[in-house]
């Protein structure tokens, strides 16, 4: 049986976009191993270039495959193959080069290239493309929760990013195939399924008269689907349809992941994005009296070119008044290309440095704040694996339908079911609980929204 081994670099898209990959060569009669331990005959890397430390880890990936094997199949693929095919071309020993796109053709490709050896440059102009590319997952081979590929591309053009040059231009799976494939993981045992894109919020900005929240109210209907979560929405795209979803759904997670990148105007305005820090604290203070006890979780980008000390400070006391969740927070990093690398005011690493510090302290105040209302509180959790991946522990971890990580007493049949839990006690990255009960039937009459 000929063996394929995978790795893949970056963001959740990419790791959707290589299971969908495995079901092709599973199709194909291939198996799958370990990419570090085992010699296999097709080696594929997905590959990410959202920064230039993302092409160089990219290009030692790719190195370290062709070492392993050098008679083996090397194909490439994602967004750095997309954006630089021929620097990767380049590489003695790649035999493949396919982007972001035209991937239901690998397994043609690879065949080709078994028979006859010669190197294939398969990527085309992205910008052109409308359609989105369809390719099913139907089950995950080590997650409990479901994630389900709606969106593809950008059109935002934020000046530090690469994205839309190397995804395109925002395109929308079609709403029957969405359904179609949320009924197969749900028939497949999952109960909470996770939607995610490039810009995911931006689903149905090519559809006519059909929107995110119209495939939410459509994801609703669909019997023993417990949870639906969105991996990422922006603040400009919470109308009032998204609103009421959220507030009368009972499957929509208390959770959203609203990337601010900056709280300042001025640095808003140079990242060109589409709100002010006012209009992004009204969607919020809307969401909050939609959502009692919501999770908003955020990504911030510090050091930004001619982000100031004054600015930063701004950025601090607002992140402070929106009270996150949690925030993932990023030294601004210049990406070759972009408008904001060509900036001429970039701000000193040591200056960076010490600004991503004080938010990620300030982000562990503020997961401990919004954790800590909740001990003494039942919630719904779904354990994903045994606590710390060591079987046999008497403990596993999941999430709340708010995001909360919680470890409560239990073995590895619990994964993947629904189970009621108590917090006894809050902490940062995880809190502590203890297991009630186990309802894999959970309606929305009875989960428990904390007043908070």
């Amino acid at each position: 049986m000929p063996s394929v081994a995978f790795y893949t670099l970056g963001c959740k898209v990419n790791f959707y976009d290589t299971e969908a990959i495995w079901q092709q060569f599973k199709n194909a009669g291939y198996e799958q191993v370990d990419f570090e331990t085992t010699t296999a005959d097709v080696y594929l890397i997905n590959t990410c270039t959202v920064t230039n430390t993302g092409d160089k880890k990219s290009r030692q990936i790719i190195r370290r495959a062709i070492r392993r094997n050098p008679d083996a199949v090397i194909a490439v693929t994602g967004c750095y193959a997309q954006t630089s095919p021929a620097e990767i071309m380049a590489i003695p020993g790649v035999d493949l080069v396919i982007g972001t796109q035209d991937r239901d053709k690998l397994m043609t490709y690879i065949a080709d290239i078994e028979t006859d050896r010669k190197p294939v440059n398969a990527v085309r102009n992205i910008m052109k493309t409308r359609e989105f590319e369809e390719l099913d997952v139907p089950d995950f081979s080590d997650r409990t929760r479901a994630f389900l590929k709606i969106q593809e591309g950008c059109n935002n053009f934020c000046t530090f990013c690469i994205i839309p040059w190397s995804r395109g231009l925002s395109r929308s799976r079609d709403p029957q195939s969405v359904i179609a494939q949320a009924r197969q993981l749900v028939a497949a045992g999952y109960k909470e399924i996770v939607l995610t894109g490039i810009h995911t919020g931006g689903y149905g900005d090519d559809l006519e008269n059909f929107d995110l929240a119209d495939l939410l109210w459509e994801l609703d209907k669909i019997d023993g689907l417990e949870r639906i979560r969105i991996s990422s929405i922006e603040a400009s795209q919470i109308d009032a349809k998204m609103i009421d979803v959220l507030n009368r759904s009972s499957k929509m997670c208390r959770h959203l992941h609203i990337p601010l990148q900056a709280g300042d105007d001025a640095v808003l305005k140079r990242m060109r994005r589409k709100y002010t820090v006012e209009e992004f604290a009204a969607k919020i203070e809307q969401l909050h009296e939609a959502m009692p006890g919501v999770a908003i979780t955020t990504d911030i980008i510090v050091g930004f070119p001619g982000e100031t000390d004054e600015m930063f400070e701004n950025g601090y006391r607002f992140m402070e008044r929106m009270k996150f969740a949690e925030m993932h927070v990023f030294p601004y990093s210049k990406r070759t290309g972009t408008p904001a690398a060509r900036m001429e005011d970039q701000v000193d690493e040591e200056i960076k440095n010490d600004r991503v510090h004080r938010l990620i302290d300030l982000s562990e105040h503020m997961q401990l704040a919004y954790a800590k209302p909740y001990v003494g509180q039942t919630l719904s959790v779904i354990p994903e694996r045994d606590y710390k991946g060591a079987p046999g522990t008497g403990f596993v971890m999941g999430y709340s339908d708010n995001y909360l990580q919680v470890v409560f007493n239990g073995d590895e049949s619990l994964v993947g079911r629904l189970c009621r839990v108590r917090i006894t006690e809050a902490g940062v990255n995880e809190c502590r609980g203890e297991l009630l009960a186990v309802e894999d039937t959970l309606t929305g009459a009875n989960k428990t929204t904390a007043a908070v």
